[in-house]
């Protein structure tokens, strides 16, 4: 991955967390950090089915997940399904804050249930099934804010930076040359799945799971455990899939390291990355400039590993 994606190796991980443990990943960033490669790398990594939606206001749900076409033959006329690309292993959701919200909701389905349902019937879709979608943090004219609730179908919400001089200089010289980087399959579908179900298998000790649990109860308000911090600025806190989400990538943090055991470094590493999306702030904490990334940091801090 390292020969098409340049200094953004944090970012890849947590990627490969989602899409081992079925989870999706909302990626914002400026365009052309290489968003788009990095899940057609993955695909062919990995031996995966690729597809890619581009977002836009006409958008409709019929173009994502199919629509029934008539079909004229000798035996006379049939209604046909015509799969839509949400009908593949990875599938990218680009800038999918242009579209409207009845066409955003076209994947909730599909992300929560690997599924889709058109004309009353039920179509399963390609296992693995990952999707990763992508936002535009500067322009906001003609966009259409994510809900809380399709937000939170969202096991992560990655940020790509800039990158450094030195990163946007190897990158020039990848991508202005007349080389053609070729990646070549490592795995195989179904070896993802057999990676997919070892990471389920990985057992998490009581006190690394109350860890967890007590880190995601401490951004409520109204909970004992919650910090200063949070009980003055937050408004509305995370939700039981961010317990879920920060338990499943310390499993594939731990096997990647090499571990057959989950640490609470595992699951401090993704409590950022699990929860930004999740966080809402009253007026006084946006008013006195505090963010979401600095209460979570403050719990992280002032939550103890053992209770």
């Amino acid at each position: 991955m390292s020969r098409v994606i340049v200094g953004y190796e944090d970012v890849i991980d947590k990627v490969l967390a989602c899409l081992l443990s079925g989870g999706n990943v909302l990626l914002e960033g400026l365009p052309g950090l290489g968003k788009t490669t990095l899940l057609r790398a993955l695909g062919q990594v990995f031996d995966l089915t690729y597809s890619r939606v581009q977002f836009t206001p006409d958008l409709m749900p019929a173009d994502i997940v199919g629509t029934y076409v008539m079909m004229v033959d000798d035996g006379g006329q049939h209604l046909q399904f015509r799969k839509g690309p949400v009908f593949t292993n990875l599938l990218l959701a680009d800038e999918i804050n242009r579209a409207t919200p009845k066409t955003q909701s076209a994947l909730l389905e599909s992300m929560e249930e690997h599924s889709v349902t058109v004309g009353g019937s039920s179509h399963r879709l390609q296992e693995p099934f990952f999707v990763m979608a992508t936002q535009n943090p500067i322009e906001q004219e003609g966009t259409y804010e994510l809900p809380d609730a399709q937000l939170d179908k969202f096991m992560f919400k990655l940020i790509m930076d800039f990158p450094s001089h030195a990163d946007l200089r190897e990158i020039i010289r990848r991508t202005t040359g007349a080389d053609q980087i070729r990646l070549d399959p490592v795995t195989s579908q179904e070896e993802v799945l057999e990676m997919c179900k070892l990471v389920r298998e990985i057992p998490v000790a009581d006190h690394l799971q109350n860890y967890g649990i007590r880190l995601v109860r401490a951004t409520e308000a109204g909970n004992e455990e919650s910090t200063q911090l949070v009980r003055q600025t937050v408004k509305s806190f995370a939700s039981p899939r961010a317990a879920q989400a920060l338990i499943l990538a310390g499993k594939v943090r731990a096997l990647s390291s090499g571990n057959y055991q989950v640490s609470c470094a595992d699951i401090r590493d993704s409590f950022l990355p699990a929860l930004r999306h999740r966080i809402r702030l009253r007026y006084l904490g946006e008013g006195h400039g505090v963010s979401v990334e600095d209460v979570l940091r403050d719990v992280l801090e002032r939550t103890p590993e053992m209770a």
